[in-house]
């Protein structure tokens, strides 16, 4: 049986030095590791949560070369960049599964192609839409297959930093609901009703060593 599981939240940011700051005010703790994406012209920092899992601060890298399609998350959007100008979001969740081709087919809805990624040393297949977008605004989450032996978390240092809670809020929330149970990842996160003044979004209540922080 094809089994998935939260793998990363991700958040997004104008610049990585903007991400970096806003979760050391934040969370009160200082992300650490990533590199560069070079397929994508991206590039990260990552903090350890719990259960096997990390947050992932990432933006356009502005060493990084222009790829010829568009880029993963919905970043090369003016809409969500003005957004990023303000302050970084919390955009998606990534679920990670050992059979990544069989969960795509179970899945309502089609969430994109399989392709090859690799940053460094570690090597994992992903879906992927062809313009770039985020499916239903981030609430049904890219798939992840890593192929390595040990989970990229396993290597960050502790961060006393624990996810609580995610939750997603979204206009048809029950459409929403039946894909992500068609995904086995219904205990991963909350569905709600969107408010009609905060609309979409998805948030994360997040423990830390000063107390409980959320994250939109």
């Amino acid at each position: 049986m094809t089994t998935a599981h939260l793998d990363h939240l991700v958040l997004a940011a104008h610049s990585l030095t903007q991400g970096v700051e806003y979760i050391r005010e934040k969370l009160g703790v200082e992300p650490q590791g990533g590199g560069q994406h070079a397929s994508q012209g991206t590039h990260n920092r990552l903090l350890r949560l719990d259960r096997g899992c990390y947050l992932e601060i990432i933006s356009i890298d502005p060493d990084g070369n222009r790829p010829g399609h568009p880029r993963w998350f919905d970043l090369d959007s003016r809409k969500l960049q003005a957004k990023l100008l303000e302050r970084p979001r919390l955009i998606t969740w990534v679920a990670r599964t050992d059979d990544i081709h069989s969960l795509v087919k179970l899945c309502k809805i089609d969430i994109g192609q399989v392709r090859p990624m690799s940053r460094g040393q570690l090597r994992w297949k992903m879906t992927f839409t062809l313009d770039g977008s985020l499916v239903l605004g981030g609430q049904v989450p890219p798939l992840i297959e890593w192929d390595t032996d040990q989970h990229p978390s396993s290597s960050l240092e502790e961060s006393e930093c624990r996810l609580v809670k995610l939750e997603g809020f979204h206009s048809v929330p029950d459409l929403l609901r039946e894909i992500i149970k068609s995904l086995g990842l219904e205990k991963e996160i909350r569905i709600k009703p969107a408010d009609l003044e905060e609309g979409e979004k998805i948030r994360a209540q997040i423990e830390t060593p000063t107390g409980i922080v959320v994250l939109d």
